[in-house]
């Protein structure tokens, strides 16, 4: 899903959006902000929240919680997925589909609207590092 409104195209919007299509992961503001100012050097946080304000809005990126690095931002579309968090280099990944069975672990009488998962350990680059 693309732009519902229009709106006016940026050189930091671009940026931003350049910064998820070369990181294919779910990413926090100063991450964002990190990769984002390699593209435009003037970039700030304010015009980060801003702009993924903006692309949460048009549908573009979602929301994700996690429980100790705050609000992540991933790009829609993917399907559903799960998380897992490094904890050596706090980088978080996501593990494509899903085996939760929800019906099987719920309890009696309970309605399961939707569910995430977050794996927590070491990843590939932290092991053999």
């Amino acid at each position: 899903m693309r732009r519902k409104t229009k709106r006016r195209n940026t050189t930091q919007r671009n940026a931003i959006e350049n910064v998820f299509r070369q990181h294919e992961r779910p990413l926090g503001v100063d991450e964002v902000l990190r990769y984002g100012r390699r593209l435009v050097a003037s970039l700030n946080q304010s015009t980060v929240y801003r702009n993924l304000k903006i692309l949460v809005e048009d549908g573009w990126l979602k929301r994700i919680s996690h429980a100790s690095l705050g609000v992540l931002y991933e790009r829609t579309g993917k399907g559903h997925h799960h998380h897992f968090h490094c904890r050596q280099c706090n980088r978080t990944f996501e593990l494509p589909g899903c085996a939760l069975k929800e019906e099987d672990v719920a309890p009696d009488g309970f309605i399961v609207e939707d569910h995430d998962i977050f794996l927590f350990g070491i990843c590939p680059s932290c092991v053999s590092g």
